[in-house]
C-alpha cells in the first residue's frame, strides 16, 4: 500500500532521534521542489512520488513557531505535535493540523509553573489525551511531565523538583499497558549527568537509574525503547571510557548494563529497534564522528558485538548523523544527517535485503541544520530546523 511521507520543519540544531516505519510499507524518495519559505517553520507531506504538499506553515506568533520534535497521526488523520515558541508566553504551544491543514493551538505554555519549551513531541491515549515534557518551567523551573485532555484542559502529572530526581528532559515518553510513563532526564541526579525514570498514573516518579558520569554514561539527550520484559533502552551523550556515550540497558529492577561504550564517537538518539522487539534482537543507531571521520550506521547484536554497517564520507552521502534510524520490514534503515548546507535523506539497504549494504539516498539543499525521524503509526515523518529554506530539488541517487 502506497502511503505519504510526513515532514514538519523549523529551525534549530542538530538531528536528534529516531523512529519506526510501518513493516507493510516502503518508501522511495524522488525528485521534488522544496517550499520557498523563510520563517518559524512548516508542516508538509511528499508522497511516495516525491510531491510535495505544504500543510501548514507557522508563523512564529500564537499559532507556534519552531516545532522541534515530530508529529503523531490518529486514525482520522490528524496530526499533534508541539513547538518550542509562539503562544500567548512564546514558551511554545501543543497543536494539531487536520486533514485539511487548518491548525489548531490546543494549549499554549504560560512559562515558569506551567512549563515551556517542549523539545519532545506528545503520545495519545485511547481518549484522545495527550502527554509530553517541557524542559523549563515547573516549580523548580526544572521541567515537568504534563497532560493535556481531548478538552484542553492541562495538568502537570509531574513537577522535577530538580536534583535527585532529575531535571530538563528533552526527550518524550513511552507508556505501558499499566498507564506507567518512561523517560530520561539531560540532567540531576546525584552527579548532575541526568536519570531514567518512571512515572505512576498518578504521579508518583521513581527514578530507575542515575548515571553517575563516569563509566556508565551520562546525560541521556534522547528517550528510551522498552522491550516485551520491561527492560528499557537508550543512550547517553557522554559518558563511557572514552566519555563518548554509551548504549544501555535498564531492567525493571532498575539494575543498569552498559551494553556498549562508544569510542570517540558520540550518540544523542535512542536506539532503533530493542532486544526482542526484533527477530534476530540486534539494536541499530548512528554515531555522530568515527569511521572515516564523519560517522556511521551501528548494528549492536545482543551479545554486545557492534558492526559498523556503513561509514560515511562527508560528500554526496552525507555525515556527521546525530539522528536515529528508522527500519522496514525488509531490514532497510532509514536516517538523516546534516553537513553544511546539504540534508541527506538515506536509505541503507542491508544484508537481509542485499547480501550486502548499499545505501539509497537523497539530497536536500538549505539553511539546514536539524532533522529527525518519529513514528505515526501510519506514517514516516521527517523533522527539518531551518532558519531559510531555499529552492531546492530532492534527487535519489544509489552508492
Amino acid at each position: 500500500m502506497a502511503a505519504d511521507l510526513l515532514r514538519v520543519g523549523s529551525y534549530t540544531s542538530t538531528p536528534r532521534t529516531s523512529a519506526s516505519i510501518l513493516p507493510s510499507e516502503r518508501r522511495r524518495i524522488s525528485k521534488s521542489g522544496s517550499p520557498k519559505t523563510a520563517g518559524a517553520g512548516i508542516v508538509y507531506k511528499l508522497d511516495p512520488k516525491g510531491n510535495q504538499t505544504v500543510l501548514y506553515s507557522f508563523t512564529g506568533g500564537s499559532d507556534g513557531g519552531y516545532p522541534y520534535a515530530g508529529v503523531i497521526r490518529d486514525s482520522a488523520g490528524n496530526l499533534y505535535g508541539t513547538t518550542l515558541f509562539g503562544g500567548p508566553a512564546n514558551s511554545g504551544v501543543v497543536y494539531k493540523v487536520d486533514p485539511t491543514g487548518h491548525e489548531t493551538v490546543l494549549y499554549g505554555f504560560a512559562g515558569g509553573a506551567d512549563g515551556a519549551r517542549p523539545y519532545a513531541g506528545v503520545i495519545r491515549d485511547s481518549s484522545g489525551s495527550l502527554y509530553g515534557t517541557a524542559a523549563e518551567g515547573g516549580a523548580s523551573n526544572a521541567g515537568l511531565v504534563y497532560k493535556l485532555d481531548s478538552t484542553g484542559q492541562k495538568t502537570n502529572l509531574y513537577s522535577f523538583p530538580g536534583m535527585a530526581d532529575g531535571a530538563n528532559p528533552s526527550s518524550g515518553l513511552i507508556r505501558d499497558s499499566a498507564g506507567n510513563f518512561y523517560g530520561t532526564a539531560f540532567n540531576g541526579g546525584p552527579a548532575n549527568s541526568g536519570v531514567v525514570y518512571k512515572l505512576s498514573p498518578a504521579g508518583q516518579e521513581t527514578v530507575l537509574h542515575s548515571f553517575t558520569g563516569g563509566a556508565d554514561g551520562a546525560n541521556p539527550y534522547a528517550g528510551v525503547v522498552r522491550d516485551s520484559s520491561g527492560n528499557l533502552y537508550g543512550t547517553t551523550f557522554l559518558g563511557g571510557a572514552s566519555n563518548a556515550g554509551v548504549v544501555y540497558k535498564v531492567d525493571s529492577a532498575g539494575h543498569e548494563t552498559v551494553l556498549y561504550t562508544f569510542h570517540r564517537r558520540r550518540r544523542r538518539s535512542e536506539p532503533a529497534g530493542r532486544g526482542d522487539s526484533r527477530p534476530e534482537g540486534n539494536l541499530y543507531g548512528t554515531a555522530s564522528s568515527g569511521g572515516t571521520g564523519w560517522g556511521v550506521v551501528f548494528k549492536l547484536d545482543a551479545t554486545g558485538h557492534e558492526t559498523v554497517l556503513y561509514s560515511f564520507r562527508g560528500s554526496t552521502d552525507g555525515g556527521s548523523p546525530n539522528a536515529g534510524l528508522a527500519r522496514d520490514s525488509a531490514g532497510g534503515l532509514y536516517g538523516t544527517t546534516a553537513v553544511a548546507q546539504t540534508i541527506v535523506v538515506y536509505r541503507l539497504r542491508t544484508v537481509l535485503e542485499l547480501g550486502r549494504p548499499r545505501k539509497t539516498m537523497a539530497c536536500l539543499t538549505a539553511n539546514l541544520l536539524y532533522s529527525y525521524f518519529l513514528d505515526t503509526g501510519r506514517d514516516l515523518c521527517l523533522l527539518f530546523f531551518f532558519f531559510s529554506f531555499f529552492s531546492c530539488d530532492i534527487v535519489l541517487a544509489d552508492i
